[in-house]
């Protein structure tokens, strides 16, 4: 079964490469949780890092359509280390899109030239870190849930509160006073170091600090969200179709037919060929929507602090739509597997579940019911999504 890797593209053809060589030991990994630290050696010394880096810092300037195919590629495989890579890109551009003209040339530049891999313990949705003032220092106490690639991370983004201020920073991950706990245990992702971050009286410097949060986001600066959803939507593309290749390599070869199938050979019973036949047209659907979604994110991003909320708004309702589409079509086809695979394929030594749990994971942090609402309430009354967490 063949996917379109879009070998005329050198950053997908470089996650192409990672992939087979991080195919070899997903299962045994997956089990075993934890760092993923060869993986990361090599993924920062492929470049990928720096692919979407602005050339003006020294990065390779790929748009968002290669550097979300190379997520997807890695999905089909691994979803830890699509996750990990997908959202290195989200405190990278939070500098980009907030940061003063010399903190982008300080820590974007420094990023391109040495492929650093950002982390984050700036869950928005936790208020479990405070901080106080000391000169013109802050100083940062408590902990932040979901810190995913903390573990793993050159930098971090930070975040705390102050009275209803939500303040944010990035600073290196190995600052004195942070401990990453490291105790991820979810079903799924189970690498990607989403667990735990804790601050004991963690030092930040005035530069170190990104954005005014009393002033208002402008709409291009709320593209953090669109960026987020992109990548989730590609873990979701990518998954399915790892199910889909590894579950069709497992039929083929080793299904045994269905005693009233009437067949000798399981791939020549209907009911195979036609789940398999329903499962790949979805997964093709919801890779060209995930495509169209990319498409239409580069042309918001590009369009700079010129983006009007309706331009940001287009794109919104694109991420939307696909992220629904492939959600639904990477729980269906990471669970549709095991019907036309057959009792024997269910064991924790072919791993197969991975793709399942790892789909199930991130679909939770993101509900569809209520991007479908957004969606029908865009169709019904022509109004965009506020700008905002998830949206």
């Amino acid at each position: 079964m063949s996917f379109h890797t879009h070998p005329g593209d050198p950053i997908v053809a470089i996650a192409a490469e990672l992939r087979q060589i991080f195919d070899r030991d997903a299962v045994a990994r997956d089990r075993a949780g934890g760092r993923p630290d060869a993986q990361v050696r090599l993924l920062k010394e492929s470049g990928l890092p720096s692919a979407q880096i602005p050339r003006a810092y020294g990065g390779q300037g790929a748009p968002w359509l290669s550097v979300l195919r190379a997520v997807r590629e890695f999905a089909k495989t691994d979803g830890s280390l699509a996750h990990l890579y997908g959202y290195h890109h989200l405190p990278l551009n939070a500098v980009l899109f907030l940061g003063t003209p010399a903190q982008k040339e300080r820590l974007v530049g420094s990023s391109a030239r040495e492929n650093w891999l950002w982390g984050n313990s700036g869950n928005a949705m936790a208020r479990s870190s405070t901080g106080r003032r000391e000169g013109t220092d802050w100083v940062i106490s408590g902990s932040r849930p979901f810190s995913s690639g903390s573990h793993v991370a050159d930098y971090l983004q930070v975040a705390w509160e102050d009275g209803e201020r939500r303040l944010t920073a990035a600073i290196p991950a190995g600052r004195d006073g942070i401990v990453i706990a490291d105790d991820w245990d979810g079903i799924g992702q189970r690498q990607t170091g989403s667990g735990t971050v804790f601050f004991k009286d963690v030092r930040v410097h005035a530069d170190e600090l990104i954005g005014d949060p009393e002033q208002p986001l402008a709409p291009f600066e709320t593209l953090i969200s669109l960026l987020q959803q992109a990548v989730l939507l590609n873990i979701f593309v990518g998954s399915a179709q790892g199910a889909l290749a590894e579950g069709r390599d497992y039929t083929v070869n080793q299904s045994r037919p269905w005693i009233y199938s009437g067949h000798d050979k399981h791939a020549d019973d209907p009911f195979v060929q036609r789940k398999y036949g329903d499962l790949y047209i979805k997964a093709l659907a919801a890779a060209e929507l995930a495509d169209t979604a990319a498409r239409a994110l580069d042309k918001a991003y590009d369009r700079g602090h010129d983006l009007t909320p309706g331009e940001r708004g287009d794109a919104a309702i694109a991420l939307a739509t696909a992220n629904v589409y492939a959600g639904e079509i990477g729980l269906q086809a990471s669970s549709g597997i095991f019907e036309v695979m057959g009792a024997r394929s269910a064991t924790r030594t072919n791993g197969y579940d991975r793709f399942w749990r790892n789909v199930r994971t991130h679909t939770l942090h993101n509900p569809a019911e209520y991007k479908k609402r957004t969606i029908g309430t865009w169709l019904l009354e022509g109004a965009f999504p506020e700008g905002g967490l998830y949206r």
